[in-house]
């Protein structure tokens, strides 16, 4: 009995951490799983109905006949084949629009609406109603209650296209798109600071006495993007093995094969380097779980698409500049460190994660947009009104880098705008771009009218 345990238990185990999270990022992405759950109920559905057919109980008014039944059924199957087909070549549209105006990057995110999913579910799972439904009629017998269930299934399904129509053609644009990955990113950023600074050490200085022990040097076993860490996991095998762990990289780094991974530091006796790499999560692109600055980055490349002589739209740029000024005052405001200490139960430092600090956020998300939109006066003045915004609402600690991007920005409008008119006016903040800020060596009337 003990060994069936012990086997039960190594073979659940078999399945690291990061293959269970590769396949759940599987499944969210997966425009086929739900829809194909939709198809099975709606076969079992069809039996059901077919079964309680006999007992009686609906009005006469719900009765008809097996030509009128088929006939109905049959509509219903052609109807939900040419919907389905018709949500397919939005997709395909989605799919153009996002990689030639907005960003590549946002397709990862567009894979898991869930709406879409349950449109495509609906329309599936009815679809396979209706056809077991029309082998269940004969001349003497028709399910009489599953024609009528029929007709109510087509109805939600004709519901919820409107829905969806309606969230494709509102919230398809740039300025859309970027509220939605803007609100995303500062949910995952605001999730990731509590979660980690629930664990860390109060001062998250430099890694305990214990680090300057022997290290054992983990590597990578194959190539990709990290996407997440086993945070709990990596904090139990610094604990059974008396450690101290150190991720060499951070959420959203390349990492070649065969390269370090993994630091363990004051190991008695040394972790399986599969079990340690089975906690770190690697995959072909980068995520937004564990990475809120994926969701700055989208944004960025959005602003950039819309910068480009192909796009040539510097008022996209400034809307989505908006998003972005928002995402960073959160950034601005949360409780970032170059690097976390992370502790166990009994307070003891176990693990050393590199943290990605305030000046690596503010660099992102302008620093881009400064360079392609440098002969853009609208993104001039946008970028500046962002900055004295971060200056005049973040803690003082934050400001440093705030006054060397304005900097950056300063020597970028002097070297783009050689006329002194122009100069000027590039150099006035407006939340607009251009209308909204005064005119060059004015001060704005702030009298009420």
């Amino acid at each position: 009995m003990k060994s069936t345990s012990r086997t039960f238990r190594r073979e659940r185990t078999m399945i690291s951490w990061a293959a269970r999270f590769r396949l759940l990022q599987y499944v969210k992405a997966s425009l086929w799983i739900i829809p194909l759950i939709g198809l099975l109920l709606g076969a079992l559905l069809a039996e059901w109905a077919a079964g309680v057919d006999g007992a009686g109980w609906w009005p006469d008014s719900w009765r008809y006949s097996a030509t009128t039944a088929s006939s109905v059924l049959s509509s219903v199957v052609g109807a939900m084949v040419a919907l389905l087909g018709f949500v397919v070549t939005i997709g395909v549209l989605v799919v153009q629009q996002a990689t030639g105006t907005l960003s590549p990057r946002y397709m990862r995110l567009w894979y898991r609406d869930r709406l879409q999913k349950a449109v495509l579910a609906t329309f599936a799972g009815t679809f396979a109603y209706a056809f077991s439904l029309l082998r269940r009629i004969e001349s003497d017998t028709v399910p009489d209650l599953g024609v009528t269930l029929s007709g109510v299934a087509v109805s939600l399904s004709l519901v919820l296209l409107l829905i969806y129509l309606n969230r494709f053609t509102h919230n398809l644009r740039p300025v859309a798109i970027a509220d939605l990955v803007g609100r995303l990113g500062q949910k995952v950023l605001l999730r990731a600071t509590q979660r980690i600074h629930h664990s860390s050490v109060p001062d998250g200085s430099a890694p305990p006495p214990a680090v300057r022990g022997p290290v054992t040097p983990v590597r990578s076993e194959r190539g990709g993007v990290i996407q997440a860490f086993d945070l709990p996991g990596l904090i139990a095998t610094a604990v059974r093995h008396d450690c101290v762990l150190v991720l060499a990289h951070q959420v959203g780094d390349f990492v070649p094969p065969g390269a370090l991974l993994v630091e363990a530091h004051g190991c008695g006796r040394a972790p399986d380097p599969r079990r340690v790499t089975g906690l770190v999560a690697l995959g072909t692109e980068r995520t937004i779980e564990q990475d809120p600055a994926f969701a700055l980055r989208v944004l960025v490349d959005i602003a950039v698409r819309a910068l480009s002589p192909a796009v040539n739209d510097p008022t996209t740029a400034v809307q989505v500049l908006n998003h972005i000024d928002t995402f960073l005052h959160v950034v601005g405001r949360a409780r970032l460190r170059g690097r976390y200490v992370l502790a166990d139960r009994e307070g003891r430092p176990r693990l050393v994660v590199e943290g990605r600090g305030w000046e690596d956020y503010l660099e992102l998300g302008v620093t881009e947009i400064r360079e392609y939109g440098a002969t853009s006066l609208q993104v001039c003045r946008r970028l500046r009104a962002l900055l004295d915004d971060l200056l005049a609402t973040l803690p003082a600690e934050r400001l440093p880098a705030v006054r060397a991007e304005l900097a950056l920005l300063d020597a970028s409008v002097r070297r783009t705008f050689t006329d002194p008119a122009r100069r000027a006016t590039a150099h006035t903040p407006d939340r607009q771009g251009l209308g909204g800020g005064s005119r060059p060596g004015e001060e704005p009337d702030r009298r009420w009218p």
